[in-house]
């Protein structure tokens, strides 16, 4: 997996202390056991409320290549580990893992046993929302506009776990969903809008800011990997310059335009050859390769290996977890 820790940027944390520690300890130990009563399947488990996913693992894994969605990822037990272009962001009981736009990310659990698996929620976030919260009156930010990136890292308060596990609460009583879980949504995106990874929300979704208007061209991408890559009507679809693109691009998803397309086409390949079993030529013309041998280079300097033994790897894993 990209990113070791010898060359890669750690976001780390600072926990809470003294009684309000404690108190968030509990509270993170006592949503565990809700989740944990709740997901008896070794996946991300969906909910009768849209947006929310339960999570767990019970072992280790291997490097798995994903696309994150904005999204709120509270984790209340166990380790992960996330690379995004070269950062690395180490995930325990204690974090929660905010992301603003659509990235491409390698994850590994590193921390995850039957007995203590790792669990956690994954809290799909609606920009409009977003968008909808920050123009109350009450959410008026002096700070100039900063180069965002579209992850970041925090330490679970005892705010934020006590809304999130009312969200889970809901789920105990199906009629109440439809009205009462908008509202407390509404109320872990003001808890994060007011914490200090809030900044990330909020360049993201401010039209006009610059990191708004990046954003934009990282949708475009995410919806046309496939196509080549052009990189002037990119920036006159952000209004900027080329240099100008490139640096808030790079500010916002660790990687240059090229970079970024390249990995969404590697994942998505990836994806193709597991799930549909189809073989890696056909796989990298699919995702807008012109060259099967080029395509091979790439996947096995990113993966670590040829595609199709890659492949194959990944395949005796999930047989081997499934049969456990």
């Amino acid at each position: 997996m990209q990113g070791s820790d010898g060359g890669s940027d750690v976001r780390k944390h600072t926990k809470p202390s003294g009684g309000e520690q404690a108190q968030v300890i509990a509270m993170r130990a006592a949503l565990a056991r809700k989740i944990a009563a709740r997901t008896a399947a070794e996946a991300d488990n969906r909910t009768e409320i849209p947006e929310l996913s339960l999570y767990r693992r019970s072992e280790p894994s291997p490097c798995n290549s994903a696309t994150y969605e904005p999204s709120l990822v509270v984790f209340v037990q166990g380790k992960k580990r996330i690379d995004l272009g070269g950062t690395t962001y180490l995930c325990d009981d204690s974090n929660f893992l905010l992301t603003s736009i659509d990235l491409p990310v390698v994850s590994q659990v590193i921390g995850a046993t039957p007995e203590a698996p790792i669990l956690g929620l994954i809290l799909r976030l609606e920009m409009a929302m977003v968008r909808e919260i920050l123009s109350q009156e009450e959410f008026h930010f002096s700070e100039a506009a900063f180069d965002a990136r579209g992850m970041a890292l925090g330490t679970t308060t005892i705010e934020l776990v006590d809304a999130c596990s009312r969200l889970v609460n809901l789920l105990n009583t199906p009629e109440d969903i439809p009205f009462l879980s908008r509202l407390v949504e509404r109320e872990i995106i003001y808890r994060l809008l007011r914490s200090p990874q809030g900044q990330h929300l909020r360049a993201i979704a401010t039209l006009g800011e610059q990191s708004h208007r990046t954003a934009k061209v990282v949708s475009w991408l995410r919806m046309n990997f496939a196509k080549p890559l052009r990189v002037e009507e990119l920036a006159a679809m952000a209004q900027m310059g080329v240099s100008t693109l490139h640096h808030h691009f790079r500010s916002l998803t660790a990687m240059s335009p090229l970079q970024y397309q390249k990995q969404l086409r590697l994942h998505v390949a990836r994806e193709r050859m597991l799930a549909d079993g189809m073989d890696a030529a056909s796989a990298a013309f699919e995702v807008g390769y012109e060259s099967a041998s080029q395509f091979n280079r790439e996947y096995s300097r990113f993966f670590g290996q040829p595609p199709m033994r890659d492949i194959k790897s990944r395949r005796q894993e999930i047989g081997a977890a499934t049969r456990q």
